[in-house]
């Protein structure tokens, strides 16, 4: 988590909560029209601000679909992959031993130190692969 203070406020509080509730990762646009239609009164510019700071914050994980639509989801703490469903949004958080040894190796070859990374794999649930279409 980066040392970013933020403010706690009624609607950042509502965004937490329905994000503690949310399996799968959805956009904010999707957040948004859950929240409203539970009542709350939150803007959609604060809804985007709120899911802004809580990604910098390290207190949510946000990817970006194949299309290039962000998405947002609150996971278990610590780095860990993602595995997305294309279709439902399904996702698995994956660990990645292999992939931690080959950045870490790539980045030492090259004469890099602290090197990050980020993955998103992106596929078809079995329960979608078995739909006929």
């Amino acid at each position: 988590m980066s040392g970013t203070q933020v403010r706690t406020t009624k609607q950042r509080l509502a965004v937490q909560r329905l994000l503690a509730e949310t399996p799968e990762f959805q956009s904010a646009q999707t957040l948004h029209h859950r929240l409203r239609t539970q009542g709350s009164s939150v803007g959609l510019s604060t809804m985007y601000r709120t899911l802004q700071s809580l990604a910098a914050a390290g207190e949510i994980d946000m990817t970006y679909l194949p299309g290039g639509e962000a998405v947002f989801r609150k996971c278990r703490p610590g780095h860990h992959h993602h595995l997305v469903c294309r279709s439902c949004g399904t996702t698995v958080e994956v660990e990645g031993p292999e992939l931690e040894d080959w950045v870490a190796r790539v980045g030492t070859g090259h004469g890099f130190t602290e090197t990050e990374h980020t993955v998103e794999i992106f596929g078809k649930c079995a329960t979608c692969s078995a739909k006929k279409l």
